[in-house]
């Protein structure tokens, strides 16, 4: 029963978290956090979490395959070189600092670079969670950089831990040459998974077969990726990016609907089941580290403690001087017009240091060492990657909004101004087409002045703007949403009365409250976007 026990108080602390948040001007990520630390003070609960594999199979391939495709592909290639700066060398940059600060301090030469891999990494849960006040494009680039950094971290992970153990020899080209397949490889496995994929989904017309096989997605991409020896995490955000740019006129609009409302309740439950998860993981850590302080390697909780806070600076420091030196190396190299709207400011650098969160994938690479003697400063690792996690989280989940505020950057309107363009524009072509369409299918002349009139009163009020609030097409439109929604909620009501007083079955008040829902969320989403 612990199993069932577990799954009802993690989606009761994610539930909870998320309804008190907002109230009491505190992220979710940190509210969940601490309830991890609060339901490992129940005995039934205490020492309990998940396997390191199952986060890095279960829960990764999910989150990252929905983060790819929400991800802005045309924002992703214009910023495609700070991105893959920042995913790859900023990564290892990282993990050789603080395999650095941390042998200096007392580790081995080979759990040092171990702890440096798993910290290394920003991570794409807490980023889309904690970051979502962030500019567009920071949280563009912060997105798809921790995208792609836990496939470098993991291949650094792999070669420390070769080295370490001694499985393995280790050359500067045998890195290399390991770092460019796993790359190549992921992102050639991903696209082909990604092509087969849509090359099925046009044949299945059946919306819950179709979402079936969305969901089966990420999972035979990260598959596939760990057979071949490639980057599976690469192979998932690569799929995710190919079926983004390519699905709109391939997926049915139900089945997309379907889609959409699966993965954004389930990506909601796994990413604070995550950071729930860390918290629990927390105290295990500690009491691991407690019982072995003095054993094998002498070293003493306030040492470990010191690498710790000493281990979180240094990341901090690292990431900041990174993106402030590389800035200022590109500016002086290329010197292009298009590069300098590039620009940013060292304030927005310094927000994007704070938005650097590290997350549950860091936490499930060093749970993942081998536990046994073969490692006997396993415990520390741990501890050490659960002290940055926790202090990341919470003291720069805190500082962000503050942070956000005295980076000043200015509001970026881009997105507003293309989402009018297209409204207007399609409405346009709509409207030329319209004669040709009504011949087609032959429809009344009633009926096409009918849509003629809908379709140019939207029109005029995209061409008013929705911010004159005393246009009369702005008024009119505004009104028939209005009554629109009214209309709705008393045709729900009348149903539920015929529901109830047994005129008609439950199974007509479900097909009936489908249509009208569907219709609601359409004016609700029309409204919204005004």
């Amino acid at each position: 029963m612990l199993g069932l026990e577990l799954i009802v108080v993690l989606g009761a602390a994610v539930v909870l978290g998320s309804v008190v948040a907002r109230p009491l001007r505190v992220t979710e990520p940190v509210l969940y956090l601490l309830a991890g630390l609060l339901l490992s003070l129940v005995p039934v609960f205490r020492g309990v979490g998940l396997p390191p594999e199952t986060v890095l199979l279960l829960f990764l391939p999910a989150l990252l395959y929905w983060e790819s495709l929400t991800t802005s592909l045309r924002e992703l290639r214009r910023f495609i070189r700070g991105i893959l700066l920042s995913a790859t060398l900023l990564v290892v940059i990282t993990a050789a600092v603080v395999a650095s600060v941390a042998h200096a301090l007392g580790l081995d030469w080979g759990s040092a670079w171990i702890l440096g891999a798993a910290v290394a990494p920003t991570d794409a849960t807490a980023v889309a969670s904690l970051g979502k006040a962030l500019p567009r494009r920071q949280m563009t680039v912060l997105r798809a950089e921790s995208l792609v950094n836990d496939g470098t971290a993991l291949v650094v992970y792999g070669v420390a831990l070769s080295s370490a153990t001694g499985d393995g020899d280790i050359s500067l080209p045998l890195v290399s040459g390991e770092f460019v397949y796993s790359f190549v490889g992921g992102a050639a496995v991903g696209v082909a998974v990604g092509w087969a994929m849509l090359a099925i989904r046009r044949r299945i017309e059946h919306a819950m077969a179709g979402n079936a096989a969305t969901v089966l997605t990420p999972f035979v991409a990260f598959l596939l990726g760990e057979l071949i020896g490639a980057s599976p995490v690469l192979a998932v955000v690569a799929c995710g990016l190919y079926i983004s740019r390519n699905a709109p006129l391939t997926i049915s609009a139900h089945t997309r609907q379907q889609s959409v409302a699966f993965w954004s309740l389930v990506t909601f439950l796994l990413n604070g089941a995550l950071f729930v998860l860390v918290g629990l993981e927390l105290p295990s850590a500690v009491a691991g580290l407690w019982t072995t302080v003095g054993r094998a390697n002498g070293q003493a909780f306030g040492q470990v403690l010191l690498i710790s806070i000493a281990v979180y600076a240094a990341i901090l420091v690292t990431r900041l001087a990174v993106l402030v030196v590389s800035a200022y190396l590109i500016r002086a190299i290329d010197r292009r017009p298009y590069q300098r709207k590039l620009r940013t400011t060292n304030r927005a650098r310094v927000m994007s240091t704070t938005a650097g969160f590290r997350g549950a994938v860091s936490l499930a690479v060093a749970l993942s060492i081998p536990d046994g003697g073969q490692f006997p400063e396993r415990n520390a690792i741990v501890f050490i990657t659960a002290f940055v996690v926790a202090a990341s989280l919470v003291l720069q989940g805190m500082a962000l909004p503050k942070v956000i505020r005295w980076s000043r950057i200015p509001e970026d309107t881009k997105i507003v101004e293309e989402l009018v363009t297209a409204k207007r524009t399609s409405i346009e072509e709509a409207l030329e087409a319209l004669p040709s369409l009504a011949r087609e299918i032959g429809a009344d002349d009633d009926v096409l002045e009918r849509i003629r009139g809908e379709y140019g009163e939207r029109l005029e009020a995209l061409n008013a703007g929705f911010d004159d609030e005393e246009h009369p097409a702005v008024v009119r439109t505004r009104q028939y949403r209005r009554l629109g929604l009214a209309m709705i909620a008393r045709k729900r009501t009348t149903v539920v009365r015929l529901r109830d007083d047994k005129t008609i079955d439950d199974t007509v008040l479900r097909i009936i409250q489908g249509e009208l829902d569907a219709e609601e969320v359409r004016l609700m989403h029309q409204q919204e976007t005004e």
